[in-house]
């Protein structure tokens, strides 16, 4: 190590103390004080020495740390006004750091980050689905997102249809990557403890593996095919206001039975519905 361990619970609390901070738990503030469980992030994005990374919420730096030892060229995304001073000095003397200030929704990543580059983040439980599908939907030339999730939320993720949890996230998140569990994080990892399990995910990004044409289309289609998942999808269709003629002659041609359930259809299944139903 070039600096001190950041992830260490010693060392968190004196940063705490030295710069008056406490975790805001409105901005799902919890600390990483876990040097392994940093390790075991690094190792699951696979970092190659130079290689590109964005870093969503850098804390006190405690994951950047172990990425920029990784030898990653680390750009990181801060919303929280008092850190940037904090990481100023905990992460002195890297060259391979840039620090931006701001919120990642509101932030043109395709200008941040105009090559390829992967995505390592602890992402605040709040607003998880939000900033993942706001990755995943922009079509950013990312090939590997690793984010901490709430384990629910890792488990919808990558969930399998026929599955209770699978859902529109599970669609979104599997139409544009290849997502797995590769770990849990107990809330001992934290400072302060969150009261829930959390997941680390890892997502090969991809394209979609078929042709989607309108892509808005898509996801209306399917929110609507789950938005009251205990209908059948004819139902839910129609409840979302599309015309129950178009809707069955659609499931015809798609070659889906009109008493199924949202849960039950593929992505493949989902793709040929919401082309049937815009023509």
């Amino acid at each position: 190590m070039l600096h001190p361990l950041i992830a260490d619970p010693s060392a968190t609390r004196h940063i705490l103390k030295k710069f008056k901070l406490r975790a805001v738990k409105g901005l799902g503030q919890n600390f990483l004080i876990d040097a392994q469980i940093v390790r075991r992030i690094v190792d699951a994005a696979e970092i190659s020495e130079g290689e590109d990374v964005l870093e969503i919420g850098a804390g006190i730096g405690s994951l950047t740390q172990g990425l920029l030892e990784a030898g990653a060229n680390v750009t990181a995304i801060e919303l929280d006004k008092k850190l940037p001073a904090v990481l100023k000095e905990t992460l002195a003397g890297y060259e391979n750091f840039r620090l931006i200030e701001g919120d990642v929704l509101k932030i043109n990543l395709s200008e941040l980050m105009p090559k390829t580059f992967k995505v390592a983040a602890n992402l605040p439980y709040y607003i998880t689905t939000q900033i993942l599908l706001a990755l995943l939907e922009k079509n950013l030339p990312a090939t590997k997102i690793v984010t901490m999730v709430q384990r629910e939320v890792a488990e919808r993720m990558t969930a399998v249809p026929g599955s209770k949890i699978y859902g529109a996230l599970s669609v979104a998140v599997q139409l544009r990557s290849e997502p797995r569990i590769a770990f849990d994080v107990p809330p001992e990892s934290f400072l302060p403890p969150p009261e829930i399990t959390s997941s680390v995910v890892v997502c090969d990004v991809r394209k979609p593996p078929f042709e989607i044409r309108d892509e808005e289309f898509f996801t209306k289609v399917v929110r609507a095919a789950f938005a009251q998942r205990r209908k059948t999808l004819l139902n839910s269709l129609i409840g979302a206001g599309f015309n129950r003629e178009k809707i069955l002659s659609a499931l015809e041609v798609s070659g889906v039975d009109a008493s199924r359930r949202a849960e039950t259809l593929s992505l493949e299944e989902f793709a040929k519905l919401s082309a049937a139903l815009q023509n």
